[in-house]
């Protein structure tokens, strides 16, 4: 019915309209789930970093000397593979076994290749004492090769034991705490986070430096193992030659 007993025109719709209050705006709005992700991933090293307590100090030493030793030792391991020169050492032997060893000396001389090397030592000293000479140059070849190994044996056994300390000393914080009841829970809890997060930290640091350790230890012996038989084989050829020449010499005589 229109106001004033007017009745509505015919086609015509009455439109009522509820208005209803807005809804109110949140008081906290919520971050945006990537910054939020972003925050947590930012803090998480350093805020485990502080609640490991004083031990992470030496753990993290630890750990940057492990991280580095191993990177030069697989630099090195990677420049000595191409360094090998095989083709060069077949040479060599089969310039000894025709009897010229300056050709020998001359193909070994100024090689990468620690078995070259080695080789190269051995001819070039042979009228004193061959098989001192391949010794000494072996020794060295083998002490490059096992830079560091005993830097990396040590932070395998050292960093568990830091992280074991850090345990203890979590513990013995959390222990401490038990009297007072008002900071006991947020205490204990706070010296087993510390116990926990020194613990995995030092187990984390073994375990990366355990497995090159062992891979570069094989690849040492794998090198010994080439320079003595590379060592053995020149001592037979020099030594064939010589009685070879000595049969000739006497030869002319005998008749």
């Amino acid at each position: 019915m229109a106001p004033n007993g007017v009745p509505p025109a015919p086609g015509s719709s009455v439109t009522t309209t509820l208005t209803s209050p807005a809804p109110a705006a949140s008081a906290s709005p919520s971050a945006s789930p990537a910054a939020t992700a972003e925050h947590l991933t930012g803090n998480f090293l350093i805020d485990n970093f502080r609640k490991g307590g004083p031990i992470m100090w030496p753990i993290l030493i630890v750990s940057i000397i492990a991280i580095t030793v191993v990177l030069e030792r697989i630099f090195w391991w990677a420049g000595r593979w191409f360094r090998r020169d095989p083709k060069r050492i077949e040479k060599v032997f089969t310039a000894i076994e025709v009897g010229d060893v300056a050709e020998a000396s001359r193909l070994s001389r100024d090689s990468r290749d620690p078995v070259l090397r080695m080789m190269w030592n051995g001819l070039n000293h042979q009228h004193a004492s061959l098989q001192g000479a391949l010794q000494v140059a072996a020794g060295i070849e083998i002490k490059r090769a096992g830079r560091f190994l005993v830097v990396m044996d040590t932070l395998v056994t050292l960093a568990p034991l830091l992280g074991l300390l850090g345990t203890i000393t979590g513990l013995i914080r959390s222990f401490s705490f038990l009297g007072n009841e008002e900071l006991a829970v947020t205490a204990v809890t706070g010296g087993i986070a510390e116990a926990l997060i020194a613990t995995a930290c030092g187990l984390g640091i073994a375990i990366f430096a355990l497995i090159p350790f062992n891979f570069f230890t094989s690849r040492v012996s794998n090198l010994e193992f080439e320079l003595q038989t590379a060592a053995t084989n020149l001592e037979v050829m020099l030594e064939a030659n010589a009685k070879a020449k000595r049969e000739a010499e006497m030869a002319p005589s005998s008749r």
